[in-house]
């Protein structure tokens, strides 16, 4: 969330010594890949956010979504379900009334443009993921 520190002093800023270190481990984990990825993830961000400026956007919808590109559709840690899932709960606890429904259209717009391009180029489509609903739907 704040693009003028970099990814060390970011994750010192963050009280991890009190946390369960697997806990610690992967939020450490996914702020890295987050940074590692930032360019990749903003440009997935633009081509699918209408009338949005990533740059205007709320700071907590636009790091839920940036946690869950980086999860669940980047580096594949969790079901694209659960980190959409987890990107809306998070943003029913820190963002606006909002933030929310914009999280779970935004992600769930990504996420199924994305299948269509890969059932596009493959001609097989694609799995679903976990328990087979729809990711944006749960």
């Amino acid at each position: 969330m704040r693009p003028d520190l970099a990814t060390d002093e970011a994750i010192e800023m963050f009280p991890l010594d009190s946390e369960d270190p697997d806990v610690a481990d992967y939020a450490t984990y996914l702020v890295r890949a987050s940074c590692e990825h930032a360019v990749e993830i903003d440009d997935i961000m633009r081509e699918h956010i209408v009338g949005w400026r990533t740059e205007r956007m709320v700071a907590v919808d636009r790091a839920a979504i940036r946690i869950a590109l980086c999860e669940g559709l980047i580096e594949k840690k969790v079901p694209v379900a659960v980190s959409i899932s987890e990107a809306v709960e998070l943003t029913k606890m820190f963002g606006t009334e909002e933030s929310s429904r914009f999280v779970n259209g935004v992600l769930g717009r990504i996420v199924r443009s994305r299948s269509a391009q890969e059932e596009a180029t493959d001609g097989v489509p694609l799995a679903q993921d976990g328990d087979g609903e729809d990711p944006v739907q749960g």
